[in-house]
């Protein structure tokens, strides 16, 4: 997209937190806006920003050929499509509403059904963040669609197609979560034992942050040993951590705290030793996690 040409018309509906950061990036990219949210009064902030309020969805949807989409979860998003119909034939539906794989591709199926492209997408962003040289947006399913949008969506951050699935950018938008909410409760869980003895969490931070950002440098080594099936390491083995985490959980009850965060973890080391895998790294644990 030139300097020059018309940035393409975007209607945005859901105006929470991310929805309103969405519209806002939209508007100041230089898109003309339209909003609308069940909450009228949530248009006003956006409004005097130069968006145009819609009183209905449909009057929204009718505006743009782009209609990005940001609610609270996808059940919300299919009783708003639901009293759309017909009236998204020719448009473009950006679902970013965090939700599964399976509902990005029931919407994308009742999108073909209604005539309407349809992309999927995983925010990888805090409110604040959007716009901002750290934010990104994964996208699935309609590849021309988002060929067509990309240099709009660039208004927003980064623009990373995962496939034309339509459920595959739920999938990495999870897989990253995932990965997040697991160090965030390992590190309330190190700040809860400091505190035990009376240690400041602030003066914990430095050193934590530290041994996380040094232990991340080790993720794209298990994935070539996940994807290879070569698990055998010199490193830290399953046996080296089976005999560790019962130290964790046995200070854990001294001090008062909870062992629910590491019990799942003793478990699959034991299961693994089991199956004889104490030689291999912890990247062996990714097979035992299948239910």
């Amino acid at each position: 997209m030139s300097a020059s040409a018309p940035r393409p018309a975007v209607s945005v509906l859901g105006l929470g937190l991310m929805g309103t950061a969405l519209a806002s990036a939209f508007l100041k990219a230089g898109h003309p806006v339209t909003v609308w949210n069940r909450s009228h009064a949530k248009t006003g902030p956006l409004a005097a920003q130069g968006a145009t309020p819609a009183g209905k969805a449909a009057d929204a949807v009718a505006a743009s050929d782009l209609v990005v989409v940001c609610l609270l979860d996808n059940g919300s998003v299919r009783e708003v499509f639901e009293t759309l119909g017909d009236r998204v034939a020719g448009k473009t539906l950006a679902n970013l509403t965090n939700g599964t794989p399976q509902q990005a591709r029931e919407l994308a199926a009742w999108a073909a059904e209604h005539g309407a492209r349809y992309l999927d997408g995983g925010i990888m962003a805090v409110p604040h963040m959007i716009a901002g040289p750290h934010a990104y947006v994964f996208y699935s399913g309609d590849q021309e669609a988002f060929e067509t949008y990309e240099p709009a969506f660039a208004a927003l951050g980064g623009a990373r197609f995962t496939g034309t699935d339509p459920g595959f950018a739920a999938v990495h938008d999870l897989a990253l979560l995932t990965g997040m909410y697991g160090m965030y409760m390992g590190v309330l869980q190190a700040f809860a034992l400091a505190r035990t003895e009376n240690i400041p969490a602030a003066g914990l931070a430095g050193p934590l942050t530290e041994w996380i950002g040094a232990m991340l440098t080790g993720i794209g080594q298990d994935a070539e040993a996940i994807d290879s099936g070569e698990h055998l390491t010199d490193v830290s083995s399953i046996a080296v951590n089976r005999a560790a985490i019962p130290n964790f959980t046995a200070t854990f009850r001294a001090q008062g705290l909870t062992t629910a965060f590491f019990e799942p973890l003793q478990e699959l080391l034991d299961r693994a030793a089991e199956q004889g895998h104490e030689a291999d790294g912890l990247s062996r644990l990714v097979d035992l996690l299948d239910s």
